[in-house]
C-alpha cells in the first residue's frame, strides 16, 4: 500500500493512531534512506515524521523493498502509529478506487452525448453536481475512526 493514501486517510479523519506518551522529540538523522537509531519503532509498523525539510508524512518502519527517505538530519518529531488492520484494508479499497476510477472523476466534464450516445456521471452525492471523489465514496467508513 501506497503510505500517501494512509497519510490522506488520517489527514482526513484527524486520527495519526498515535499514544500521546509514544511520540518521540528531538534530533533525528536519516541516513542511505532509513531512519537511524530508533529503538521504538518495530519492523513494518508506520510512523509519521513531523519536522523535517524533506520526508515529513506517513512512512514505514524496514519496509520492503525500502522506503527511499531524502537523508537529512532534523528536529521534530517521529510518532509511532497502531493503525488497525482494518484501516489499513480501507486504505487498500481507497487505492483500488482511485486506480479505477480517479482519472474520470477529475473530468470537468460531467456528461457528454454523440451520435445517439448519451453518459452521465453520477454526482458526488449530496446534491451536489460533482463528480464522486474517494471522500464522498468512503467517508461514511471512515466515521468510525474521525477524531474531531
Amino acid at each position: 500500500m501506497n503510505t500517501g493514501t494512509l497519510s490522506r486517510l488520517c489527514h482526513e479523519c484527524k486520527n495519526w493512531f498515535t499514544l500521546e506518551e509514544e511520540i518521540q522529540k528531538g534530533t533525528f538523522s536519516i541516513s542511505e534512506g532509513a531512519l537511524e537509531d530508533v529503538d521504538f519503532l518495530q519492523a513494518g509498523q508506520y510512523f509519521r515524521i513531523v519536522g523535517s525539510v524533506f520526508n515529513d508524512g506517513v512512512h514505514k518502519f524496514g519496509a520492503t523493498p525500502p522506503e527511499l527517505l531524502r537523508d537529512e538530519t532534523f528536529s521534530g518529531a517521529v510518532y509511532p502509529m497502531r493503525v488497525p488492520l482494518d484501516f489499513l484494508a480501507l486504505a487498500e479499497e481507497v487505492e483500488a478506487w482511485e486506480t479505477e476510477y480517479g482519472e474520470g472523476s477529475l473530468s470537468p466534464y460531467q456528461s457528454e452525448s454523440f451520435g445517439g450516445y448519451s453518459y452521465t456521471k453520477a454526482s458526488g452525492g449530496g446534491g451536489s453536481a460533482s463528480a464522486p471523489t474517494w471522500e464522498s465514496i468512503f467517508g461514511g467508513k471512515l466515521g468510525r475512526w474521525r477524531k474531531l
